[in-house]
């Protein structure tokens, strides 16, 4: 067997083959992809396993696929090279290979923005910013971010100009949004909204339009109401945003205040008619007994003595059941303790003038 210096003749052959050498690059590419994999979930894995934080556990667990099938799809582009096929072939080859790659790293980037949002929002939960109701919006728009610059790479990978893309983009742009400003302005309206918080789901709120209703869903676009009467009513964003807004189920608990007046004709015992209001708020289900109902004297009116009962509601839903409760047991008890209840009158005195018979 002919040798040259050290190596033999079918070797040096073998190493000059351009096949040989691309499946020699293959072999390398995965032996450093399994390298990379050990020192990924072993060595890394025990230094963030000293850390205090979640974060770094679940980046180092996304991290691990992409970078060892980058190194082997880099081995692959090699090898490819090394083979030179024809142009067409070899472009075809590297741009699935890039495309791949993208594609990767494009899913452990939404993969990371998700578990940065989670984490974030649940260690600032005080933070209105951060709140668990603004995950859903953060992860939408990172969402977006990355689908973007995943676009954008993957037309560098097929050697695509992005260049007139992105001016013809921002045209359609411009035009689109001043077709759109009204949705926009719903839009914009929406975050602030869900930034600001003025209401969550589930609330009870007054519009100064006059509506009341429960909120049942907050949208970017518009929030929906759904009344005592089961009517939805759904309203733009932009509007509400300016709106000025009573929200009953604001505050430090649910409950609601109830006012409920009354009148009763002068010469009533002012003590007997406060304790006939407090023990018909006492003896009312859908009156709460914590806070304690209270009764003011609040005026002496034209034609009666007029008080307040003051008590509270468990839920704001309930306000038309409460007054309509508290009415009916008043009228009863202020009829059965001979409690009269004024009503305005007129006494129309006829004067003859003189001169005015016949």
């Amino acid at each position: 067997m002919e040798t040259t210096g050290r190596w033999p003749e079918w070797v040096q052959r073998l190493a000059a083959n351009p096949y040989a050498q691309a499946a020699a690059i293959v072999l390398v590419a995965f032996v450093a992809a399994r390298l990379v994999n050990v020192i990924v979930t072993r060595l890394l894995r025990r230094l963030t396993e000293r850390t205090r934080t979640e974060l770094d556990d679940r980046i180092l667990a996304a991290l691990d696929r992409p970078v060892s099938k980058s190194v082997l799809l880099v081995g692959l582009g090699l090898a490819a090279r090394r083979i030179a096929p024809p142009p067409a072939a070899l472009f075809l080859v590297l741009g699935t290979l890039k495309t791949l790659a993208v594609l990767l790293w494009a899913g452990f980037g939404f993969h990371v923005a998700g578990a940065v949002l989670e984490i974030v929002s649940r260690q600032h939960a005080d933070a209105p910013l951060l709140a668990r109701r603004m995950l859903p919006l953060y992860e939408n728009l990172a969402k977006l971010l990355l689908a973007g610059a995943a676009v954008y790479f993957l037309f560098l990978s097929w050697n695509i100009d992005v260049t007139a893309w992105l001016a013809s983009a921002g045209i359609v742009g411009l035009a689109l949004g001043f077709a759109a400003k009204d949705t926009l302005a719903n839009l914009f309206s929406g975050l602030f909204i869900l930034a600001d918080a003025p209401y969550k789901l589930g609330d009870y709120i007054v519009l100064d339009s006059g509506e009341r209703g429960r909120v049942t869903q907050v949208g970017l676009r518009s929030t929906r109401l759904l009344t005592r009467d089961d009517v939805e009513i759904t309203i733009p964003n932009a509007v509400i945003a300016n709106a000025k807004i009573v929200n009953e189920s604001g505050g430090p608990w649910k409950k609601a205040r109830l006012r409920v007046p009354v009148g009763v004709a002068y010469g009533s015992d002012v003590d007997r008619v406060r304790r006939i209001l407090l023990d018909v708020a006492g003896e009312t289900p859908v009156v709460a007994p914590d806070p304690a109902p209270r009764v003011r004297f609040q005026r002496f009116g034209d034609s009666s003595l007029d008080f307040e009962l003051q008590c509270w509601i468990r839920d704001p839903e309930d306000r038309g059941l409460a007054l309509d409760a508290l009415n009916t047991a008043i009228y009863k008890r202020f009829a059965a303790e001979g409690v009269e209840i004024p009503f305005p009158q007129r006494d129309l005195h006829i004067k003859e003038m003189p001169g005015s018979r016949g």
